[in-house]
């Protein structure tokens, strides 16, 4: 069973309605399956079974309690697919935001997996029915690169070079504030939030969470509403969960529109309706061939678009 949580809404949510809300104190499950959660009677606001359009005051508390999973089966789906590159071997794919790598509580079709079963025949099945073919994953609004392997011994190749760190990812990332400097680099290991369930965040201890290594570089200063901001590349050395915005968020700057470890903000009238990071360029070793392959992943229209709206331009 998924972990209960239990909270209190943040008073500068007053005012929107608790679904709203809720799918931004809770941004790992969807705004649909929280109202789910909320027409069952399984979300319960200061005690009370609300409705999804109740409007709040800020500070009510809330306790969830999710239900035992669903067994879930991942199943071919029609949907696009962005194909960057394929051949027998592997296939790398331009993720659209909101799409999730892989089917869970939620979550159960429109993912990746469910597209890359109805586009390929012979995914690798070494991450079982869930996963098959997927080596790494993307944040569900995390836009950009990213690759799965087609048979087993693809899997595995490729699977070594993420464990040995000899895949290059590069990320892009709008962010508040200005680096004092051009280059620097976070360290912080990575593990769950001791209280706040649903985060990542680093922890002191020598033996606590996963080492976790990012460099970054400041590619465009930029203005938001008069405050500085930034166009960062990523370079994360490790491969943590929520990495490189908790890292960013940590360094003072945390990436646009990221409700969970930023600003709780409202920048839909630039066009971003989630947070600002991009999976732009991806660099491995071909599993048979074994030369060295490049991948880019054009930035995607709202980040590319909230970047104009601010002065930047395109990278090249």
């Amino acid at each position: 069973m998924a972990d209960d949580l239990e909270f209190a809404l943040d008073p500068s949510h007053a005012g929107k309605r608790l679904d709203a809300a809720l799918a931004i104190a809770v941004p790992a499950h969807s705004r649909s399956y929280l109202t789910k959660l909320l027409k069952d009677g399984a979300i319960l606001v200061d005690g009370r079974s609300p409705k999804p359009s109740y409007k709040i005051h800020g500070g009510e508390k809330v306790e969830i309690e999710f239900p035992e999973p669903e067994v879930i089966e991942a199943k071919p789906e029609n949907i696009p697919l962005d194909v960057l590159y394929e051949d027998a071997d592997l296939i790398v794919v331009n993720k659209p935001a909101g799409m999730p790598a892989h089917p869970s509580a939620g979550h159960a079709g429109g993912t990746l997996v469910n597209a890359l079963l109805a586009h390929c025949t012979d995914l690798s099945g070494i991450n079982g029915d869930l996963r098959p073919g997927i080596v790494h994953r993307l944040d569900m609004d995390t836009s950009g690169a990213i690759v799965a392997a087609k048979n087993d011994s693809a899997h595995q190749a490729l699977q070594d070079q993420f464990m040995a760190r000899t895949v290059r990812k590069q990320y892009l990332a709008l962010c508040h504030g200005s680096p004092a400097q051009d280059a620097f680099q976070c360290d912080g290991r990575i593990g769950r939030h001791p209280t706040r369930r649903i985060e990542m965040t680093i922890l002191r201890g020598k033996n606590e969470g996963r080492e976790a290594h990012t460099g970054f570089e400041v590619l465009q200063r930029l203005m938001l509403d008069g405050k500085p901001a930034c166009l960062i590349l990523a370079l994360p050395k490790t491969g943590r969960t929520h990495q490189i915005r908790v890292h960013l968020a940590k360094s003072g700057f945390p990436i646009l529109a990221d409700c969970l470890y930023g600003k709780v903000e409202d920048l839909s009238g630039l066009g971003l309706v989630r947070h600002a990071l991009h999976a732009w360029k991806l660099e491995l070793d071909h599993p048979r061939r074994k030369e060295r392959m490049h991948f880019e992943a054009p930035l995607a229209d709202d980040i590319k678009g909230t970047l104009l709206k601010l002065g930047g331009r395109l990278p090249a």
